[in-house]
């Protein structure tokens, strides 16, 4: 597997020579770079789960149609619980569980403000976009940003990165047509 050749460099926003702007979705290896580069951005210090989440990525996208398919939707199962969530919108106990792993990462413990997270009656007097933004707080106060992005469904989906890195998962994110939003903003 040969990875990109360019690596994003926050200091020169794209300026070596890689546009976002040019970036079409017939250019595969336009579109390859940029999923390589948000995978940087979601596993800090880890290329080894990048680049283990990248090849799944290629995979999915060799077993399915590429003109129909998506980056974020490919890589959706290769990130998922590990560095991504996607869950069903009523499900606050799987948000709590997949954002409490992904945090678990930095060796951070988010504070949802109860004693027990699983407790049903809390779980029924909440909802995801309300934990998402408590989550959202409470990774700031560490130097990490919650991002979500748009499914277009009854489902909530995200990953975390450094909060340094936030102008750049912007521009990763709006080259490669993701509609994403800080966690405090869900949609």
């Amino acid at each position: 597997m040969n990875l990109p050749d360019h690596e994003f460099d926050p200091d020169d926003n794209f300026a070596d020579g890689f546009d976002p702007d040019r970036a079409t979705d017939d250019d595969e290896a336009t579109t390859e770079a940029l999923v390589w580069q948000l995978l940087l951005l979601i596993n800090p210090g880890d290329e080894e789960t990048a680049l283990q989440q990248f090849s799944a990525y290629r995979d999915a996208l060799a077993e399915g149609d590429a003109d129909d398919s998506e980056p974020v939707w490919l890589l959706k199962d290769a990130i998922d619980w590990v560095s991504g969530f996607h869950v069903d919108a009523g499900d606050a106990g799987s948000f709590i569980d997949a954002v409490a792993e992904l945090a678990a990462r930095w060796n951070l413990r988010i504070d949802w403000g109860v004693d027990d997270a699983g407790d049903d009656d809390f779980l029924d007097s909440t909802d995801v976009p309300a934990l998402m933004a408590n989550a959202y707080d409470r990774l700031r106060e560490h130097g990490y940003t919650l991002w979500t992005w748009n499914t277009g469904g009854e489902v909530h989906a995200g990953w975390i990165a450094l909060q340094r890195d936030d102008e750049a998962m912007q521009a990763v994110a709006a080259a490669l047509g993701i509609e994403l939003r800080p966690g405090s903003d869900a949609f």
